[in-house]
């Protein structure tokens, strides 16, 4: 089954009560026994003597929400989900806030938990996806993904 290109973007933070919502809804669906979740957040890096104080986000959105349709296309065919939700934080993002959320769910945790952990590793080195450190000194330079 074809799926539609979700929108995976979030103007700012990603909220904790948005995140609880998001689980909370799931506990109607019985068939599910396992559920895998993800939270990126902004670390206070000292890079060189200086400290991150927040992260600004920018992407081709266009062709990043292309690239997760085709990573949401390929995770459900290789792993037997029930769901799949992924969120990606743009703008500036302080030390301390949630910038990614991935949430996957199955009958059995192998597979949410399996399923969880490629996505995130595909969406850091397939999305263009760009991060400015901004230092406490208000100096910035571009993130490097490791």
């Amino acid at each position: 089954m074809e799926r539609k290109v979700k929108n995976i973007f979030i103007d700012g933070r990603i909220e904790p009560a948005f995140i609880a919502e998001s689980i909370s809804k799931h506990s109607v669906k019985t068939t599910i026994g396992g559920h895998s979740i993800f939270m990126g957040q902004v670390r206070k890096d000292e890079i060189e003597g200086k400290l991150v104080a927040a992260i600004e986000y920018t992407a081709y959105q266009e062709l990043a929400l292309e690239k997760m349709h085709q990573i949401r296309e390929d995770i459900f065919q290789k792993y037997p989900l029930h769901c799949m939700h992924v969120y990606h934080s743009l703008g500036t993002i302080k030390a301390g806030e949630i910038c990614l959320f991935v949430f996957t769910s199955s009958t059995r945790r192998k597979p949410a938990i399996d399923a969880c952990a490629e996505i995130v590793e595909r969406l850091k080195a397939e999305l263009p996806i760009w991060g400015k450190e901004i230092f406490e000194d208000d100096t910035h330079q571009w993130k490097e993904n490791s």
